[in-house]
């Protein structure tokens, strides 16, 4: 057992705060983790498994190593978490995902005629960084509605003053045209100032500014300086206006929600300055199956804010941080200042977080449609042929996945893309029935035989009844369909489980084609053939495939939830010496749960049918 095998290290670890790092059998980094306490978060692991999440359970029964990081204070293991997510990729950290390093705006002051950059790198230099941007579209956007509102200079020339003539931007008033000597460096410092203000959301400041220098333009009878002034404030104002108000105070917020699908989150982001909302972005984190929102968010907070180097006074969140304290003592030491992280209970910031919650949602379904529309089906099914050298178009697949949790409740399942779409009607669930203990082969052969003998016709072709009818109907539901094509959720071994029931149940593969598709590369492997299939990232035949074998793992694992479910309820009551199947239905009825049997009194238990009050002592007693 793994809780024997670290049992003295585990005596042996601080009660430091730190970051630990969980290892499988090839040294690969499965985990990484921060704790306030190390022995004791090391401890929950290693322990009594009840209580563990799905999620962690499966990553405890791989785990055969750690190592740890003494740190002086919990906000330094957060930054040396935040680091190492980053460098290893861990399989079980949820994430931003591909994580990339997102775009940023860049000012740098220092320089004698600043420009306006994106950059991916943010460097302690001086420099003024805003974002971060989700995509380098958002940045462009954003500098396109800029370069109309500001006329700095887009060029990276050095600017000497004395250029013959000026670029197109000049005349077009794009830019004040500094490299001609008609604007000095004080004037243009001005304009790079209104830029990073509005980038602030300090837009009242800018409209002042400007305002002020068009007045004093026309008392010096400047007009046409004047008149410039008047065009560029007009349409700082048109963008003003479609700025929505959303507070009557001038606070600095971001507000965060998020919305999840399998094994990804949509967290949206909206950034309120001065009161008013001058922006939006969303990210993906990946990864996130099995973990709680509150999870999830946390990961995302401290990943978002790492990269970025402004922090609001205030941030709203839909769930409850983890580690609240922590994540926001670190939040103000980046910031130098008071940082708040609250989840609003009622009022208009609550209605704030729902409005970005229906927008994660919405962001998400936008996603899900988008890639659909984006995959030809017909190509895809080409593709896919082409790629498992299929004999027909696979235009029905059938695809496998089996769900346990240390061998317990496990269950398989079969869901059927037809023609493009999901076939819910032709869906099964098996309860795996003869397999005891760890044995993900052994229970995906016993699901695909169950399948597939009931494909098996049981007369010859030809055979007659003595009527001259067939001896058997043909099957016409879902058990009696051929696949064009039976995928595996797995790699090689669970094509080899595929293979032998095959081979015994007499079905040829070129009749019924097999192949698996091993998730950790997206590799799709084929009988006889020991190399893999490798489909591009952006193929339709891959997102098709991903995707009826990620809804093949949704079916499996909510079935397995439901009979987990059952079985923590029946078995607490089966622990009660004389609670026999009559009994405990009685109790369940009255009381709803085992925590409502708990809550309950002993006069209350007695009450039931069939109940006694030695009988209630013993409930209460082993509940």
């Amino acid at each position: 057992m793994v809780t024997q095998t670290f049992t003295e290290r585990l005596r042996a670890t601080p009660t430091k705060p730190g970051v630990y790092i969980m290892h499988d059998t090839d040294a690969k980094v499965l985990y990484v983790g921060k704790a306030s306490s190390l022995r004791n978060r090391l401890r929950s692991y290693f322990q009594s498994p009840v209580g563990l999440a799905p999620k962690v359970l499966a990553m405890v029964s791989q785990v055969t190593d750690f190592e740890y990081i003494v740190t002086e204070s919990e906000q330094e293991a957060l930054l040396l978490e935040c680091n190492l997510i980053k460098r290893h990729r861990p399989a079980y950290n949820a994430r931003l995902k591909d994580d990339k390093s997102y775009p940023f705006i860049k000012i740098d002051p220092t320089e004698e005629f600043p420009q306006v950059y994106i950059t991916r790198r943010v460097l302690k230099d001086g420099a003024r960084y805003f974002g971060p941007f989700a995509s380098a579209g958002s940045v462009r956007s954003t500098l396109a509605l800029l370069k109309k509102l500001f006329p700095y200079r887009s060029c990276t020339k050095a600017i000497t003053g004395t250029d013959p003539r000026p670029c197109l931007d000049y005349y077009i008033k794009r830019c004040v045209g500094p490299c001609i000597g008609e604007s000095s460096k004080q004037d243009y410092g001005k304009i790079i100032d209104q830029v990073s203000l509005f980038l602030e959301g300090k837009t009242k400041e800018v409209v002042n500014a400007i305002n002020s220098g068009m007045n004093e333009a026309a008392e010096k009878l400047e007009y046409e300086r004047a008149a410039a002034l008047r065009d560029q404030l007009r349409a700082i104002e048109r963008v003003h206006e479609g700025q929505k108000v959303l507070s009557l105070s001038n606070e600095n917020i971001d507000v965060i929600a998020l919305a999840t699908q399998r094994n990804e989150a949509w967290v949206e982001v909206f950034f309120i300055r001065q009161g008013k909302l001058i922006g939006r972005d969303n990210f993906i984190m990946e990864n996130a199956e099995e973990d709680s929102p509150a999870q999830t968010l946390t990961a995302f907070v401290e990943q978002f804010y790492d990269a970025n180097p402004y922090v609001p006074r205030r941030i709203l969140t839909q769930y409850p941080l983890e580690d609240q304290a922590a994540v926001e003592s670190w939040l103000r030491s980046k910031r130098e200042g008071v940082v708040d992280v609250q989840v609003p209970q009622r009022g208009e910031k609550l209605r704030l977080v729902k409005m970005v919650a229906e927008n994660a949602i919405q962001g998400l379904e936008h996603l899900k449609v988008k890639q659909a529309d984006t995959m030809s089906f017909s190509d895809a099914l080409e593709e896919l042929q082409e790629a498992l050298s299929l004999p027909r178009l696979p235009n029905r697949i059938e695809c496998y996945d089996i769900s346990n949790i240390q061998g317990t409740n496990p269950v398989g399942s079969m869901v059927v893309v037809e023609d493009g779409k999901s076939k819910n009607s032709d869906y099964r669930r098996f309860k795996v029935k003869n397999v005891e203990g760890i044995d993900d082969y052994s229970m995906m052969r016993e699901v695909l035989t169950r399948r597939f003998k009931r494909m098996q016709p049981t007369a010859t072709d030809g055979e007659q009844t003595t009527n001259g009818s067939s001896a058997v109907e043909p099957d016409t539901t879902s058990w009696g369909k051929t696949p064009d094509l039976v995928l595996i959720d797995g790699g090689k071994g669970h094509l080899g489980a595929a293979l032998q029931v095959f081979l015994e149940l007499g079905i040829s593969t070129n009749d019924v084609p097999l192949a698996s598709l091993a998730k950790e590369n997206e590799e799709l492997f084929v009988p006889h053939d020991p190399d893999p299939i490798v489909l591009p990232r952006t193929s339709p035949a891959l997102f098709l495939v991903q995707r009826a074998r990620d809804e093949a793992h949704r079916f499996a694992i909510t079935f397995h939830r439901q009979r987990r479910s059952k079985a923590s309820v029946q078995s607490a009551l089966d622990l009660v010496p004389g609670i026999g199947p009559k009994r405990r239905k009685m109790l369940l009825k009255r009381f709803g749960s085992t925590a409502g049997i708990r809550e309950a009194s002993l006069e209350d238990i007695a009450s039931v049918p069939g109940m006694t009050l030695t009988m209630a002592r013993k409930v209460k007693e082993y509940l």
